[in-house]
């Protein structure tokens, strides 16, 4: 063989076990700092999940109700979300969860209303109503900690 053909066979045999050699001195030093300073991951090995990156927090203490609604329409907006909550009370906050990269919708939100009595009416009527081609999908938000 040509010393040209020797030296490129060894530069690539080479550059290989440095690369193989980087990536497990990478892979260990991970494991060594997870086990120091704690896991930021799941079980699995994803990240915790989060919706929307927003933080869960206990169900109003004022007797309000939360309100999710799914299976929004991606081109439904907040107004518009609010003022079909707004025919059955009075609404405090309606907000549809986006995509914190691309700021799309994630096609679904929450409204607040401060009566009970109205939210139940809202959820019953508004409840697989169609609105811009989907139909909603209502119901008293589970908020748990």
């Amino acid at each position: 063989m040509s010393d040209i053909t020797m030296l490129f066979r060894d530069h690539t045999v080479a550059t290989l076990a440095v690369a193989v050699a980087a990536f497990i001195a990478g892979f260990v030093l991970e494991m060594v700092l997870c086990k120091v300073f704690g896991s930021r991951r799941g079980g699995n090995g994803a990240a915790p999940r989060r919706h929307g990156g927003e933080k869960r927090h206990p169900a109003p203490a004022d007797g309000s109700v939360e309100i999710y609604v799914g299976n929004l329409s991606y081109d439904l907006t907040e107004d518009r979300l609010r003022k079909e909550f707004e025919a059955f009370g009075k609404v405090n906050s309606a907000r549809i969860i986006t995509n914190k990269f691309t700021n799309k919708s994630k096609g679904f939100g929450f409204v607040h209303m401060p009566d009970r009595a109205e939210a139940r009416a809202a959820v019953k009527a508004l409840n697989d109503k169609d609105i811009l081609g989907r139909k909603l999908k209502c119901n008293e938000a589970k908020n748990t900690i």
